[in-house]
């Protein structure tokens, strides 16, 4: 029986991805994912509650998926740069994952909706505290570089990757903005950083 449950759980969560990624936020339907999922309406009221929550849900089993991942990416002993370089191929891999598209539709929502803002702020805040973290063990293990805290360094690179997203999903692309040249160039800095080569 709770294999079951779950099962019908994890077919509710991925239908209301496929259906948030080709309707967005707003033309998601309840009924759309219930015949998607091909359950009755009634098991994602008893799953979710609510549209708000089955959007909730999904964000955080992608959010927590992919937030385990960097965490395990950024505890390897290589050197940092090696570690940022990484990063920046994950964000292809969300972005053709669609993982993106539905982060970006969560913030959007988040605007107008507390519970989807509080809900965003905080899952969000774990990729702070994740990169606030690395950045303070480079700093213990390389000394403070330039006139940036360890909390505004994770925030310049947080910030740098959500914008980069959004306008990579509006078709900001190498034509009309180098974004991607631009964030693995920050790995270049991060390098000569580490090697010494500029204080």
């Amino acid at each position: 029986m709770a294999d079951t449950v779950v099962d019908t759980r994890s077919r509710i969560v991925e239908a209301a991805r496929r259906r948030l990624l080709a309707d967005g936020f707003v033309g998601l339907s309840t009924r759309k994912v219930a015949e998607e999922a091909e359950v009755p309406l009634s098991q994602l009221h008893y799953h979710f509650g609510s549209k708000g929550g089955l959007v909730l849900a999904l964000f955080e089993e992608e959010n927590k998926r992919r937030l385990d991942r960097q965490t395990r990416m950024y505890a390897e002993d290589t050197p940092l740069w090696r570690r940022y370089e990484q990063a920046c191929d994950f964000l292809e891999d969300d972005l053709e994952s669609g993982y993106v598209r539905v982060l970006q539709e969560m913030i959007a929502a988040g605007w107008s909706s507390e519970q989807v803002g509080d809900a965003v702020r905080e899952l969000l805040g774990g990729w702070f505290s994740l990169l606030a973290e690395v950045a303070r063990d480079a700093e213990r293990r390389h000394g403070p570089r330039g006139p940036f805290t360890a909390d505004e360094v994770a925030t310049l690179v947080t910030t740098s990757f959500i914008g980069s997203e959004a306008l990579l999903l509006l078709g900001f692309d190498r034509q009309l903005m180098p974004i991607r040249a631009a964030l693995r160039r920050v790995g270049l800095v991060i390098r000569a950083l580490e090697e010494g080569a500029g204080a």
